[in-house]
Formats: C-alpha cells, structure tokens, sequence
C-alpha cells in the first residue's frame, strides 16, 4: 500500500508539473503572441496600419465580434445593443461610448425609427445601410463606410456606428453629446467694454463663434489630424484673399510634419510649429478672445484651433502686439494711444529698473542727486547683504508670491498676494535684511511687469541678464545688455515676417497702430508685409477731418 501511494503520490506530482509547464507555455505564447500584434518601438506608420487587416463582412455576429472582442477588447465604456425590425427578420447593431451621446437621439432618431419602419422587401441587404441613411433614419449628418480606421476614429469622438445583416457598410451617425464649460469671458484677458465671449474646449463651439463675426464665404476652416495615437482635430482658419498664400502653405507644411503621439493643447503645436530660434519671446501669438480672433482674421493672419483646448494661436506674430489689447480697439483713439504707451514705458521700466539702480547704486554714484544718496545711505547702515543680492533675493521673493497668488483660489490668492507684499516687505526692513530703497524697486519692478503679462517670461529672463552685466560693468553693461536684446529681436523672424515690423518706421502710415492707436477713419490700409490686399475702408472719397 506504501508503495502504491507512493506512485500514485509521483504521478500525481509528474502531472502537476507537467500541467504547471503547459500554464507557463501557454503563457509565454500568449506573451509572443502579444509582442507579436503591439511589437516594441513601432513607427507612425505601423501604429497608423495596425487595422489594415481588419475588414466589415456581411455577418452582423462577425462584425460584433470584430468591434467587441478584437478592437475594443477590454473597454467596458463601449456599448452593444443589438434590435431586430417588428416587420422582417432584419437584425440590427449599434455601438457607441458611454457617456458621449445623446440618449434621447439614439432612440428617438435612431432605435425607434428602424424597430417601427418598414422595410421595403425588394431592398438588397446590402443596400440596406443606404435605405435607412435616405428614408429611415432622422439625423442631420450620417455617413456611410466600410472604413475601419473611420469608424473607430467616429465611435470615439461621440458618434454611434450602425451595422445591418448582410451587409459589409456601416452608418456613422452624428449623435455628440457630452456636457462642455460654458461660455464665459477668459480670466487672463479682462476688458471693461467689449464682447465678454471666450473660446472654450470645444472645437466645433469656437468656430461657430469665428463664423458668427466673420460671415464670408471667403473664410476658409481646413481640418487636420495631428497625433498619432490622440488623433486630435486641429484647424486652420483664414480669410481668402487677405492671408498670404505662401504663410499658409509654410503653416500647413509644418502641421504635416508634426510626428508626435498625441496633442492635447495649442502650446504643444505652438513648439513644434514655431521657428527654432533660441529666445524667450513668442514668434506665435495666442489669445482666447473670439472677437480677438475674429479681427486677426481681418488683419491678414492665419488662426489655428486645437480640439480640447481653449487657446487660438494666431500667425505670424510680432513684437508689437504684445502692447496691442483688444480693449485699445473699444475705447477712444487717444485714451487708448495713452494705455499702449503706458504698456511699453511700463516693459522697460520692468526689465530695466533694477540694473538702472545698481548701476547708479555701485558704479554712478555722481548720477544721483546728493540728497537722494544721503537716503539711500542711510537707509542701507546695518543691513547685511550687499545691494545686487538684496535685489535678487527680492526679485525672486516677489515672483514666488506672485505665483503663489495665481495657483491659489482666487479669494486665498488674493489674501496671500497682499499679505506676502506688505507683511514681508515691512518685516524685512523693520529687521534691518533689506534696505527700504530696494523694496520700493521690487514694487515698481513688479506692478510695471503686471501691465503686459503675455510678455512675462521675456521680461523676467531679460531682467536678470541686463542684472547680470550691469553688476560687472554698470551702465555700460547695461548698455551692452540693450544692444544685444535689439540685435537679437531684429534678427528674428515670424514665418517669414521681420519680428520688428515697423517698429522703427518712418512713415506715419506705417506706424498708425504701432506705439499709438490713430482714429478707425485714418486705419484705412492693412500692412503689405503680412496680407495680400491692403484694403481695409472701401469709401470712394476720404473723409475730411479738420
């Protein structure tokens, strides 16, 4: 008996393992076999012909499997419902993404027209997707195909695929309805006159508002797919006859080769699309206005859109139209010249206001009135840091509250922004660390950086390198500083286009909306460089002002 159970004990350990050594076998081939479909490093094309395989057949069962247990194996969030017409025997599908559609179309447009139609018997079964598409169906927009890639890229984007029995075509119909933000006026772009609409993550609801201001034939909206995996809608916008062809080509040139997985924001295609210069000022502007849009549009420029995303990028872009707001165009022409200057004073006394200090602070001393320097003097005894690090521990402290106030709730950001200001600043000079002067400097430095924030990141990095040579030369490093910021400004360019345009000109036409807004009646003409017809006001005789 010993013996016998000693068998019966090793075969059973033999089968044991050798059913643990087909487990891992079988294991390893299903391992090969997924290596073998979703091999590693795989180029755009493979990724892009991985469903080239795929094919509709007339077997409703077949094409359910296809979509159910091939494609979208694994993925809960897609839904099957399979009906059958009250009148034949024809069997029906649809599937669609939870939580992308419209119920109530589904089955008011959709389910409940096919159940109760009736079928004509002399249709063929294949040609029953093109019966239901004309006389079945109540949609605005369905389409027929046997595309693979097209019906995946419909199904995730909102849209419910219909297949038939005995048919190799499927009906994509637009049926769209998840939720998106409302329409509200952009946080970073606050007006006190003017429209208050901003664009929003939704593509289709943005161009709706460019086709709301602009209704022109000539105003064209082509659509591409950028990302090889996100496959995101992307659109350019332009107006026929006033954008320059050769900057649309170069724009769709540089969309086509974007080779990327996926794009989820305009800031991405902005990098990938811009002109590689080594800078921190944008060759590419940007806004979330519509009417800001809208007017680009007007001036010559080309808008791109990014599905998901509510910033617009706006092409080319110039160093002026960091001072150009859209609130410069709702208000009277003077008042609205006085702001833009007050912008531009505001961008140097920014960058400059801190090396200026310094430099009359270490190296010019005669610079400065005799009492203003007894001031100073004063002011600096017992601190223990010299000037420049004073500066820069300031300077930093100062960005650092106000990104804390920008990150933070409004209603907290607000608090810490105004505690930070005046609790440390006081603090700091009541215990003698910083000297009273340089605070007044970080305060001026900082409210005058607050008039153009789209240039901050330019500012902040152009202070501290004019900082940086004026503590080794004094005014002559900042000198040298200037020089070397306008040698690079005028050596860029915006696809094309001089980045300084017109920024030294001579003649009063070319600068009519440049430092200063002249009145609408004398903006007459668009500028050559950018746009392909010059004409803006169309009157037969020019108006007279006295």
């Amino acid at each position: 008996m010993a013996e016998e159970n000693k068998k019966n004990s090793s075969s059973e350990d033999s089968a044991n393992k050798t059913l643990s050594k087909d487990k891992e076998s079988n294991k390893n081939l299903k391992d090969k076999e997924e290596k073998k479909k979703y091999p590693k490093n795989r180029t755009a094309e493979q990724i892009e012909n991985e469903t080239e395989s795929f094919k509709l057949t007339k077997s409703l069962q077949e094409n359910i499997d296809l979509f159910n247990t091939v494609i979208f194996n694994d993925d809960d969030s897609i839904v099957f419902r399979v009906f059958q017409n009250k009148k034949s025997d024809a069997k029906f599908c649809i599937f669609f993404v939870d939580g992308m559609i419209d119920n109530l179309i589904v089955n008011k447009n959709v389910v409940n027209p096919i159940i109760n139609s009736s079928l004509d018997k002399d249709v063929d079964s294949n040609d029953i997707p093109n019966y239901l598409m004309n006389k079945v169906i109540d949609s605005n927009s369905v389409r027929i195909t046997s595309d693979i890639d097209k019906i995946i890229d419909s199904v995730t984007y909102g849209d419910t695929i219909l297949l038939s029995e005995g048919s190799n075509k499927a009906l994509i119909i637009d049926t769209k309805g998840w939720n998106t933000r409302a329409v509200t006026e952009p946080q970073g772009e606050r007006i006190v006159r003017g429209p208050r609409e901003g664009f929003t993550e939704s593509l289709r609801m943005n161009l709706s508002m460019i086709r709301r201001r602009v209704r022109t034939s000539r105003l064209k909206l082509k659509f591409k797919k950028i990302g090889v995996r996100t496959k995101t809608d992307v659109c350019i916008a332009y107006i026929e006859g006033i954008a320059k062809p050769e900057i649309i080509e170069e724009v769709e040139k540089n969309l086509d080769d974007i080779n990327i997985d996926g794009v989820f924001s305009t800031q991405e295609i902005d990098e990938l699309i811009s002109s590689k210069y080594i800078t921190t000022f944008n060759t590419v502007g940007v806004s979330e206005r519509a009417d800001v849009i809208a007017r680009k549009l007007l001036d010559g420029r080309i808008a791109i859109f990014c599905d998901g995303s509510p910033m617009v990028l706006t092409i080319p872009h110039i160093f002026i139209e960091y001072f150009q707001v859209n609130e410069d165009y709702y208000e009277g022409y003077i008042f609205s010249s006085f702001n833009r200057l007050i912008r531009i004073l505001g961008f140097f006394a920014s960058i400059s206001l801190p090396s200026i200090y310094i430099a009359a602070v270490n190296f010019h001393q005669e610079l400065i009135p005799t009492k203003l320097l007894l001031s100073i003097k004063q002011a600096k005894q017992g601190t223990p840091f010299p000037s420049l690090l004073e500066l820069v521990l300031l300077l930093f402290t100062f960005d650092v509250i106000r990104e804390a106030g920008i990150r933070l709730p409004s209603h907290v950001g607000e608090a810490v922004s105004i505690v930070g200001a005046l609790v440390l600043g006081q603090a700091a000079v009541d215990a003698r660390i910083v000297s009273a002067p340089v605070v007044i400097i970080t305060a001026a430095t900082g409210i005058t950086g607050l008039l153009i924030p789209n240039i901050k990141g330019s500012t902040i990095t152009m202070r501290a390198v004019l900082l940086l040579f004026t503590s080794m030369l004094g005014i002559y490093g900042y000198i040298f500083g200037l020089i070397l910021l306008l040698t690079r400004l005028v050596s860029m360019k915006s696809f094309g286009i001089p980045y300084m345009l017109n920024i030294g000109a001579v003649k009063l036409r070319n600068m009519k909306d440049t430092c200063i807004r002249l009145p609408w009646w004398k903006l007459n003409l668009r500028d050559k460089f950018i746009t392909e017809d010059r004409v803006r006001q169309y009157s037969k005789k020019s108006r007279k002002r006295g």
